[in-house]
């Protein structure tokens, strides 16, 4: 995992022409505002990721890419605090391109933001899946998510999972 790079521009495209089109690249912090398509609007999107790194922001979310051989396969963020956005959609949230897919690489990255969030001070992560994501669903219950309920939200039902960050499952 490494934090977003504008020299990733051309493999990060890759990646989001693979998806396609809609909001489900998670774990990227993508806007539906961001113009990723342009060199310069990439560079000012990577320029707000890396920002919101930073210790002391506010709004602070660690950023990380999941890169191997040049190629970007996933992202995965890691909102920091308890505030508005992370009660709605959780302290971690990841997404794996479709070809990287069913290969443990969201296991691997859950579980080393898991170790961030440790290293930050944090007891427990809230994870969020779309409650028929069955994928996301083994992935959580692998770095001992806890299911705390289903809840209704604008893009449909939700699970939401509680790790305790002292407990993950090697």
């Amino acid at each position: 995992m490494i934090a977003p790079s504008v020299d990733l521009y051309r493999a990060w495209l890759d990646a989001h022409a693979e998806w396609g089109p809609g909001a489900h690249e998670d774990g990227f912090g993508l806007l539906p505002s961001d113009d990723v398509e342009s060199i310069k609007g990439f560079e000012l999107w990577v320029a707000r990721l890396v920002a919101s790194s930073a210790e002391g922001w506010d709004g602070r979310c660690s950023y990380r890419w999941i890169v191997e051989d040049g190629r970007v396969l996933g992202g995965i963020a890691l909102r920091h605090g308890d505030g508005e956005l992370v009660r709605k959609v959780g302290n971690i949230g990841y997404g794996i391109r479709p070809s990287a897919r069913r290969r443990g690489l969201a296991t691997w990255a859950l579980r080393k933001m898991i170790g961030e969030a440790r290293r930050c001070g944090m007891e427990r992560v809230l994870v969020v899946c779309a409650a028929e994501n069955l994928g996301s669903v083994r992935t959580i219950e692998r770095c001992g998510g806890v299911l705390e309920g289903i809840r209704d939200t604008e893009l449909g039902p939700a699970r939401r999972y509680r790790i305790t960050v002292g407990e993950t499952r090697a």
